[in-house]
């Protein structure tokens, strides 16, 4: 569980300085949503750390900021190449639940009601990102934050 509230920090990161870079009021808009909808997984994903004797990452400042310096040069780029940045992540994001998901032990219900609620709110930020015209992403991009989701996940779930 520790591994997806990184995820929630880094997703809040991201969509903030995506919407701080975007000169689209509009689309300020959806990723402000977005971002709250990723403010509930946070909270969500603590509450379960609590409850199972946890702790989040000693490093979420270090993610925060890094994630989002990621997220304001995509919006930089152009609202496109932010919103395919967005589909991207959503759809590795999306993978990671499935396989959470498939690890989980039956009997652990909370936790896996905190995860199919994250990856179906995960599933319609990609929806999102895609109606409002999304570029695809390079191949290499696409590879490069694939190596830094698992950087990242490996790490987070030790320290």
């Amino acid at each position: 569980m520790r591994v997806n509230h990184v995820g929630e920090v880094c997703a809040q990161a991201l969509y903030t300085g995506q919407a701080l870079a975007s000169r689209n009021p509009a689309l300020k808009a959806r990723l402000a949503e977005a971002s709250r909808e990723e403010t509930d997984h946070l909270a969500w994903t603590l509450q379960r750390l609590r409850e199972l004797k946890d702790r989040p990452s000693l490093l979420n400042p270090l993610w925060y900021a890094g994630a989002f310096a990621i997220g304001y040069a995509a919006g930089k780029v152009g609202d496109p190449v932010s919103l395919g940045f967005v589909v991207e992540t959503e759809r590795q994001v999306e993978a990671h639940l499935q396989g959470h998901m498939d690890r989980l032990p039956a009997g652990d219900t909370a936790s896996r009601a905190i995860v199919a609620q994250m990856k179906t709110d995960e599933i319609a930020h990609a929806q999102m990102a895609q109606r409002e015209g999304a570029a695809e992403l390079p191949a290499p991009i696409k590879g490069l934050m694939q190596l830094a989701a698992r950087v990242m996940t490996t790490v987070a779930h030790r320290v």
